[in-house]
């Protein structure tokens, strides 16, 4: 029955009553009327109920039957498109095979992808957009740190499932409250993942004195403030602290003063094209006795060649993704990480990248939940949290109510060198 309807019905109920007080003794009068006021809470209480439950459907009706959309926003353009552009042709590449083989239990999946270029308020209008006009299941992205902290609020005001392709444990850690925000997952190794694996590395070497390096971007921030509160832990000792923006060309002073001080090993921790740069200006001041090591944002082929030689024995924290041939036919990640890597390269002649892998998790993982649930956005939600066992390009997922990214640092990195110009896992 339509709301519409009932709404008739409940006017014919009140004229009914209305007529037979008319008609009734003068001394059931009284009696009559409570009764009709009693009828009256009743039949508005009702309304009120359908009003509701046809707001919903109506909402849930605005997201066309055939076809699942899906969100994503990547920084495709612009400084940090060296993390966009391989997102966002991984998540093409994908949905154009998925819709090849008939789609998901037979609905066409449609992805709606925004530029970013690495912009917070653009970000936020984004996905302002997918949640009100475009009515997504969900949406993946954004490409950084800076900008996913950003829309973090939009997510959980809209309760609008979203996976993070950035590092940070704040993206889905309340800082305040110490628990998961309840609609916010994120696909990357936490910056502070990174950061044990690489003292571990050092530890076990006998390195503790380390200067650190970090760019100004969130990423950068995150990383820095991680590797000085986890320092302690591992017996390290921070002798040195320089910082560097996202723009600079040139990172000599910094090194020059480090230099100075002579730690045993460097850590830089940035993105883009200063993680490149502060290693050719490492190698020009002679400083290549000094061993040095880099995030897990160094992740990317580009980065060796564009470094002209300079990377060479730098080594850093990265996922199965960027070598699947060295893992052993028995793990758990081979299959996809072989079949990823080889997609990618026949499509695009070009190698896969960290980044690109935390796309296709994000994807998979949204993928997955549509083929259990549907597009029900809080059924996609309770379906990320209890998913165990998903082998994704950067390790097996087991998410929960109290970790919403579901990686251990021991499972989900490789201590990898860059030898002979490409990746090597170290021995």
């Amino acid at each position: 029955m339509t709301l519409k309807r009932i709404f008739i019905l409940a006017l014919i109920c009140l004229f009914s009553f209305g007529l037979m007080i008319s008609c009734a003794e003068k001394p059931d009068v009284s009696e009559k009327v409570a009764e009709l006021t009693q009828k009256n809470a009743e039949l508005t209480e009702k309304v009120a109920e359908l009003t509701q439950k046809n707001a919903e459907l109506t909402e849930k009706a605005a997201i066309p039957a055939g076809v699942y959309k899906v969100g994503a926003v990547f920084a495709v353009t612009g400084g940090a498109s060296f993390l966009g552009d391989p997102e966002k042709k991984t998540v093409k590449m994908l949905v154009e095979e998925i819709n090849k083989a008939g789609g998901i239990n037979g609905h066409k999946l449609e992805l709606i992808v925004y530029d970013t270029e690495g912009d917070a308020t653009k970000c936020t209008l984004h996905v302002k957009r997918l949640i009100t006009q475009d009515k997504v299941c969900a949406i993946i992205g954004p490409s950084r740190s800076g900008t996913s902290l950003a829309v973090v609020p939009l997510a959980e005001k809209h309760q609008m499932p979203l996976i993070s392709c950035a590092a940070s444990y704040k993206i889905v850690t309340d800082e305040e409250t110490g628990k998961q925000y309840k609609w916010v997952f994120k696909v990357p190794q936490s910056d502070s993942m990174a950061v044990e694996a690489l003292y571990n590395y050092l530890k076990k070497r006998g390195i503790s004195k380390i200067a650190v390096m970090s760019g100004t971007t969130g990423f950068g921030k995150s990383g820095r403030e991680e590797l000085i509160r986890l320092a302690p832990k591992y017996g390290m000792t921070v002798v040195a602290e320089e910082t560097f923006g996202f723009k600079d060309t040139d990172m000599m002073a910094q090194l020059t003063k480090i230099k100075g001080i002579a730690p045993q090993a460097i850590i830089s921790w940035s993105i883009g094209p200063t993680q490149v740069l502060v290693l050719r200006n490492w190698k020009d001041l002679g400083m290549t006795n000094i061993p040095f090591f880099q995030s897990h944002g160094f992740g990317s082929r580009k980065n060796i060649k564009m470094a002209a030689g300079a990377a060479e024995c730098v080594i850093a924290p990265l996922g199965a993704c960027n070598t699947p041939e060295a893992l052993g036919a028995d793990h758990p990640q081979k299959m996809v990480t072989m079949k990823y890597n080889k997609d990618y390269m026949a499509k695009y002649n070009e190698p896969v990248a960290s980044f690109g892998g935390h796309a296709w998790d994000s994807l998979m993982l949204v993928v997955n939940a549509l083929k259990a649930v549907g597009c029900d956005r809080a059924a996609i939600r309770d379906y990320i949290e209890n998913t165990k066992g998903f082998a994704g390009q950067h390790g097996v997922f087991n998410f929960s109510p109290d970790d919403h990214n579901g990686l251990t640092w021991e499972k989900s990195f490789n201590m990898i060198v860059v030898k002979d110009g490409d990746w090597a896992i170290v021995d």
